[in-house]
């Protein structure tokens, strides 16, 4: 009988083309552990309690938003539409922000240790899963990624720290039929899209504790972010996105929104606006999170070009003149509140210099919510060495 720890011959070729094995996902899942980790929590918990800077001034702010309130109503639907730009907006927006709700709720819960902060959390996701059924319209794979990010870490928190969810199965049901069929195959829009889909599609499997959908996602990870985020090391052209279609150098700078000139930290969206490029980043650093949590830590794996994009963007973002080379002289700023998960897991952690980065993410503390899959990441990793 062969042994159980041999590579089967489709893992040994990509191991063998990648440089990386197929098989990512833990023999054992941590929970919660869907961007915050218990020990993170704990770390968060103490500094609050303390009333230490910068963590109570973004406790106070969460605490003051509309998603830490008992009183909120959710409103699930069935059948949530949402065209280009959330245009028919059918349920969008509250699904969206029913969600962030319900983490915002389990991340007061846990602080505050008031179970009525559970509860309320616990309401709005049973509604949910009672009642959805399907994402419709051109941008339900954007849609049920920005949900599907909020979601999993939301129902970690309560589930493994809190007792008395008897729906936490119908919850996981929900999660597997309805979010990720939607975002677990990808997408070929711009690569926020993807890098989101992805994101949701980590933290769903670690919830459901699915292996194949782990590596799934890990594996679209890995093939997505060379062709968003470019690097010299890539050659005179940034990497096509997979999937083909993409590959000559007219396609390549027309992907690129008509930038020719390629440097360290440019993304594939960087000329479209910094506000979706801010999403992309942020779901880089959130899978980069995700990951460490779960044992196989990416940051080292992707921090050239995660800490290259922060920096070239919080540059900008910061008032740097922009070069008639870069975009035609002219940028669309606005990259939200995304720097934060990203410079704690290579500044904090692994110790990486990030000068600009560090200058916009503590100009924008406490940071808040960008209303869509973001939240409260000053409060949750903010020095967080956990």
């Amino acid at each position: 009988m062969r042994s159980r720890t041999l590579l089967s011959l489709s893992a040994l070729i990509t191991l063998l083309v990648t440089g990386h094995s197929a098989q990512a996902a833990p023999a054992t899942f941590t929970h919660p552990g869907v961007l915050v980790s218990r020990p993170q929590l704990d770390f968060v918990r103490a500094k609050v309690q303390e009333n230490a800077a910068p963590w109570k001034a973004a406790y106070d702010r969460m605490n003051a938003s509309p998603y830490a309130s008992l009183t909120r109503t959710p409103r699930p639907r069935a059948i949530v539409e949402c065209g280009s730009y959330s245009n028919p907006n059918n349920g969008c927006t509250d699904e969206r922000e029913d969600a962030l709700a319900a983490y915002t709720l389990a991340l007061r819960w846990y602080i505050s240790r008031d179970s009525r902060y559970a509860d309320k959390a616990i309401s709005i996701m049973d509604a949910w899963s009672a009642t959805i059924k399907d994402h419709t319209n051109s941008n339900a794979p954007l849609q049920t990624g920005w949900a599907g990010s909020t979601w999993p870490r939301a129902a970690e928190i309560i589930r493994y720290t809190y007792t008395g969810w008897p729906n936490a199965g119908r919850f996981a049901t929900m999660l597997r039929d309805v979010y990720l069929p939607e975002v677990a195959g990808g997408s070929n829009s711009n690569g926020n899209w993807e890098l989101t889909m992805t994101e949701a599609a980590l933290g769903i499997a670690v919830y459901l504790e699915d292996r194949a959908a782990y590596d799934r996602a890990v594996a679209k990870f890995r093939a997505r972010l060379p062709a968003y985020v470019y690097v010299s090391g890539d050659g005179a052209l940034p990497k096509p996105p997979p999937g083909g279609g993409i590959d000559t150098r007219d396609e390549i700078i027309g992907f690129w929104h008509g930038q020719s000139t390629f440097v360290d930290g440019l993304t594939q969206e960087t000329c479209r606006d910094f506000t979706h490029t801010g999403y992309g980043l942020s779901s880089i650093s959130h899978i980069a999170e995700t990951s460490r949590i779960q044992g196989q830590d990416l940051y080292p794996e992707v921090s050239e070009r995660l800490r290259h994009a922060l920096g070239f963007h919080a540059k900008y973002q910061l008032g740097t003149a922009v070069p008639s080379w870069l975009c035609g002289g002219s940028l669309t700023l606005g990259l939200g509140p995304v720097t934060e998960v990203g410079f704690n897991g290579l500044h904090t952690r692994l110790g990486i210099a990030m000068t600009n980065t560090q200058t916009l993410t503590e100009q924008q503390r406490p940071a808040g919510s960008n209303n869509l899959f973001v939240a409260w990441e000053t409060l949750t990793h903010a020095n967080n060495p956990n």
